[in-house]
């Protein structure tokens, strides 16, 4: 049996492989050793039945994850899962080569993450590169959950949202600024927390100000992370994750407007990245 993860910084998918054939699927919390430290990946998996009752038939590991950039990263994830898989060899990478895998269509390209974070890579079948760096929620992930969730909530704030997204807003979270301040200076993940009002804005993304708010941030995000990497005209531009899957049409327009070449735009990358380690099996 082996196991593969794919996890952001919200959530974990998780699909066991036997014999070449998927046969269960489980979700956690996501995990980014940056937030999360060695004991909570560690207590979030073991309190989690369905994993710790195969834990011991799992063979290989192999996760891919936000954060994992680093040796010093990874082996917090690998001290994690090592302690519930006792009999597993585990494989940690970053979430992009996952993205680069789950993408990948023979021929060099350039992979692009829009979830509760964002990043790119070029991909050629060997190895990825990066040509400029992901700078987190605070620097940078441009066209992410956690972006559009700080604009959001700086424009309520402001009081600068239209009435009828800022009615909404308040029925529905009951929220002031007391509450945000503590969530984003006090409290631990600011990053999901402002990702987590994806929902919200997806419910009025036929408004004026949430289509030209996506539309901003995902030609911000191409201008960053797609148009640096040389002759990138000549690729094909794939994008994974809900946020480029649920604002497709904006993501769409966005590329006609820099003149990219988009490829797939998958929700979720895990099927793909299972099927490319069932292909290694055989």
């Amino acid at each position: 049996m082996i196991l593969v993860v794919e996890s952001g910084s919200t959530k974990s998918d998780w699909v066991l492989v036997e014999n070449g054939i998927k046969i269960k699927r489980f979700k956690t919390m996501g995990f980014n050793p940056f937030f999360h430290n060695e004991t909570i990946i560690y207590n979030a998996i073991k309190y989690n039945n369905d994993l710790c009752n195969i834990s011991k038939n799992v063979k290989h590991v192999f996760f891919y994850g936000a954060g994992c950039s680093s040796e010093e990263m990874n082996n917090i994830i690998i001290k994690a899962l090592s302690r519930v898989f006792i009999n597993s060899k585990i494989n940690v990478d970053h979430d992009l080569l996952a993205c680069a895998l789950a993408t990948y269509e023979n021929q060099p390209s350039i992979s692009c993450i829009l979830g509760t974070g964002s990043n790119s890579c070029f991909y050629d079948g060997n190895s990825i590169s990066e040509t400029v760096p992901a700078l987190g929620y605070i620097l940078g992930d441009e066209g992410s959950g956690s972006f559009y969730g700080k604009i959001l909530l700086t424009d309520f704030l402001y009081n600068r949202l239209p009435d009828e997204i800022n009615e909404g807003f308040i029925k529905k979270f009951n929220i002031n600024k007391d509450i945000i301040f503590e969530n984003i200076y006090m409290k631990p993940h600011a990053n999901v927390y402002l990702a987590s009002f994806m929902r919200f804005i997806s419910d009025f993304k036929h408004t004026e100000y949430v289509d030209i708010m996506i539309k901003a941030g995902m030609i911000k995000f191409i201008l960053n992370h797609v148009c640096c990497y040389k002759n990138h005209k000549e690729y094909k531009v794939h994008f994974i994750g809900s946020i480029s899957f649920i604002f497709k049409e904006q993501l769409i327009f966005a590329a006609n407007e820099t003149g990219i070449n988009i490829g797939q735009i998958i929700k979720n990358p895990v099927d793909n990245l299972v099927d490319h380690h069932i292909k290694q099996l055989v």
